[in-house]
């Protein structure tokens, strides 16, 4: 008996695991396929231009990934303990606070974005391309908000093929619009936006077949809007917000201090590394989205045996997965960089290389942090879960940015990562032990 539900716990974890993985890479892709084709088809000015605005894109992702983790996890939970009123509550609640926030962005967008990029350090040249490119994709910002709440819900009601599928299909969609905008069609960055934003248009429409089908177990229901609902949703799900915002805020971060070391060169530089960052990122959050479902039942029904048995095969695999994304980074990183310098700019070339090198070693430590964040979220640990992601996104990155650098020049920059995640991983490992020593007593 105890050997065939350790086989159905992993059995489990395998089946989340892997396609949430492949969701959250082919969800990654909205923008590197951006970024491959501007590189290609605008030129170095245009991927400066798309760095400048990614901490926006992280904002919107954010939102949408708090709101649908949040939610997923409360969901989850009131499964667990067979509480489908409870289920339908959250559900309604996620989709009502996805579109509120959705029209908020969308207005901000249409009227600020040229404004808004000049803030960012957008100079006379990158400024018209940037702010094109934001209008454009923050126009929509409630089809990408709302795709990540369903995506989750569906993710949770035991359909994450689907939720593979649909995100799949829509970034290969991406890639294909991207190719047809900027080539034949001559959009050029607006033609990048415009591929960027439809393709969540079309992963919704493969992920209603759950509900065509009659396959959900959740539905909007009538009820009053709760704002400890809401609160509740955002405490769980806020550490994913800053998991992803995060990067984006890192991005700025990183742009300013580049642009004051190596000017717009270096920012096309660090637009190639933290773009193809965002893969392996995606891997990571992948594998923590994968967890959370299967942590939150058995959170529910007070299974810890199996609570712990999915968390140690998360970390197991965070590590496999990072030390192959640091080999191949580093192995072929000459290869990867000449793919987005289409223009063949030797000290564009050198930099980003170095970079590559450096930038990569965060990989092999940087799953176990995004992991711990979701196994605390899933337990409805928000404080802890809070404390790791703020750490790595923010509290210990910030002075480490703002020193190296001056110190080290473009390599301080590079390291600003790596070192960050080694702090932070010794903050998550302390609170697990905490928590273990509390549980035993």
């Amino acid at each position: 008996m105890v050997v065939n539900i350790k086989n159905n716990i992993l059995k489990d974890f395998a089946k989340y695991v892997s396609l949430n993985v492949i969701s959250m890479i082919g969800m990654s892709f909205y923008i590197l396929a951006d970024t491959f084709f501007i590189a290609n088809g605008v030129g170095s000015v245009g991927l400066t231009g798309l760095n400048l605005v990614l901490p926006l894109w992280s904002l919107v992702s954010g939102i949408g990934l708090m709101i649908g983790m949040g939610a997923g996890i409360r969901y989850s939970i009131q499964i667990g303990k067979n509480n489908e009123r409870g289920a339908n509550r959250v559900f309604t609640h996620a989709i009502v606070m996805g579109v509120s926030v959705g029209i908020i962005i969308t207005i901000i967008g249409l009227f600020f974005s040229y404004d808004i990029v000049k803030l960012l350090g957008a100079d006379e040249v990158v400024a018209p391309l940037a702010g094109e490119y934001l209008k454009t994709l923050l126009s929509f910002s409630c089809i990408f908000i709302l795709n990540n709440i369903i995506t989750a819900f569906v993710r949770n009601d035991n359909e994450p093929n689907l939720a593979m599928i649909a995100m799949i299909l829509g970034s290969l969609s991406n890639i294909v619009l991207d190719y047809v905008f900027i080539f034949p069609f001559k959009l050029g960055m607006f033609g990048a936006a415009l591929a960027t934003g439809t393709t969540p248009i079309l992963s919704l429409i493969i992920l209603s077949t759950h509900f065509i089908r009659k396959k959900n177990n959740f539905k909007l229901t009538k009820c009053k809007f709760n704002l400890s609902y809401a609160k509740g949703i955002i405490s769980l799900g806020i550490p994913s917000f800053i998991t992803e915002f995060s990067s984006g805020i890192i991005i700025l971060l990183f742009n300013f201090t580049i642009l004051r070391i190596s000017n717009n060169t270096g920012v096309a530089a660090y637009g190639i590394i933290a773009n193809l960052a965002l893969i392996v990122v995606s891997i990571f959050t992948g594998i923590a989205q994968g967890i959370q479902p299967i942590i939150s039942k058995n959170h529910g029904k007070g299974e810890a045996k199996n609570i712990r048995a999915i968390f140690k095969y998360g970390l197991i695999t965070s590590i496999v997965l990072g030390i192959g994304c640091y080999f191949i980074g580093f192995r072929f990183s000459d290869e990867i960089v000449n793919l987005f310098n289409s223009e063949g700019d030797m000290i564009l070339q050198s930099m980003a290389v170095d970079g590559v090198k450096i930038y990569f070693i965060a990989f092999i430590i940087m799953g176990l942090n995004i992991v711990t964040t979701s196994f605390f979220a899933s337990i409805n640990k928000a404080k802890e879960s809070f404390i790791i992601s703020i750490s790595r996104g923010l509290v210990v990155i910030i002075p480490l940015i703002i020193l190296l650098p001056n110190f080290l020049g473009m390599t301080g920059v590079w390291l600003t990562i790596p070192l960050a995640e080694v702090i932070t991983l010794l903050i998550s490992s302390t609170l697990y032990l905490k928590y273990r020593k509390e549980i035993s007593t």
